[in-house]
């Protein structure tokens, strides 16, 4: 199994992920899990004290480290896609999943999760209004890079986890 999540922050990638490989004994990896523990700070520290250039270069170096392995369910940061190094690395591991949800979901996710708040910078301005406008900018390029796309709104990590599996019986 070498799957890939991609998806706006909030979506489902490292659920699922983690759901996905456990059922599939499968090794499991988030890229952005990696930055941190590689850097030994929070990528919000990363992109205030280096900037957001000396973050995505670590995230692809992450993304590089990921895919050397097979047999993997890789969850990458949503702004990944960003770069089209980080595209064609991806593309050619395995089958790239984009995990979909609306702004409105997203943002409610995102300020209900305690944690992302301190771990993750605003890209926009925050709020609502930075969901909307990353999204649009990022959507053309998830859905170039993705074999399937599947709505997380309003559906359990399980049922998703389900889906995917599905869709690679029939591949």
């Amino acid at each position: 199994m070498n799957v890939v999540l991609i998806g706006y922050r909030g979506c489902g990638k490292t659920t699922v992920g983690r759901l996905l490989a456990e059922r599939n004994n499968a090794g499991f990896i988030d890229t952005d899990e990696l930055i941190v523990h590689q850097a030994g700070r929070t990528i919000a520290e990363i992109f205030a004290s280096d900037g957001e250039p000396a973050f995505r270069k670590l995230e692809e170096t992450a993304i590089k480290l990921a895919t050397k392995s097979k047999g993997r369910v890789i969850s990458v940061g949503g702004g990944a896609v960003e770069s089209k190094a980080n595209r064609s690395i991806l593309r050619g591991y395995g089958t790239v999943v984009w995990l979909q949800a609306d702004a409105e979901s997203l943002w409610s996710r995102i300020t209900s999760d305690g944690q992302s708040a301190e771990q993750r910078p605003d890209l926009a301005g925050g709020g609502l209004n930075e969901v909307q406008e990353v999204l649009m900018r990022r959507t053309p390029m998830y859905a170039e890079l993705a074999h399937l796309a599947i709505t997380t709104t309003d559906r359990h990590p399980n049922v998703i986890a389900e889906d995917i599996e599905a869709w690679l019986e029939i591949q």
